[in-house]
């Protein structure tokens, strides 16, 4: 079956690293809530755009092929298609090719070094370990 171009796009990328911050912020809230209608979305955008506006993008969200729905009633309510473990995945991935050349190490090391005020013993012990255990 041939699949128009959001949807070609959207089953290649399983992650969230190709989407508009407010097509991310729905998708934060779909992973939250598990799944919603439009205005259950709506309700939890702090300045909320227009219903029309929500519906528009949740439904440029499923032509990509992250969001599918199902009929509750007169509703349409509509879940994430791709686990988020490997959304972030996928997130994470396209960060790392963006941004580091894929480089592990750039991308850690700029994650201590914007954090690093933060970082306490335990944080960084924790992160030895999770490297430690990596291999």
């Amino acid at each position: 079956m041939l699949k128009n171009k959001h949807q070609q796009k959207g089953a290649d990328t399983e992650h969230h690293g190709g989407l508009s911050k407010r097509e991310r912020q729905i998708m934060e809230i779909l992973y939250r809530k598990k799944s919603a209608s439009v205005e259950d979305v709506r309700c939890e955008i702090a300045n909320p755009p227009s219903y029309s506006a929500v519906r528009v993008i949740v439904n440029v969200l499923e032509r990509k092929g992250h969001l599918r729905h199902s009929r509750q009633g007169k509703k349409y309510i509509y879940t994430p298609t791709v686990p988020r473990k490997r959304a972030v995945q996928g997130a994470v991935q396209h960060l790392l090719h963006t941004y580091f050349d894929d480089s592990l190490h750039q991308a850690v090391t700029a994650m201590v070094d914007l954090h690093k005020k933060d970082l306490s013993e335990e944080d960084i012990e924790r992160l030895a370990k999770a490297i430690r255990e990596s291999h």
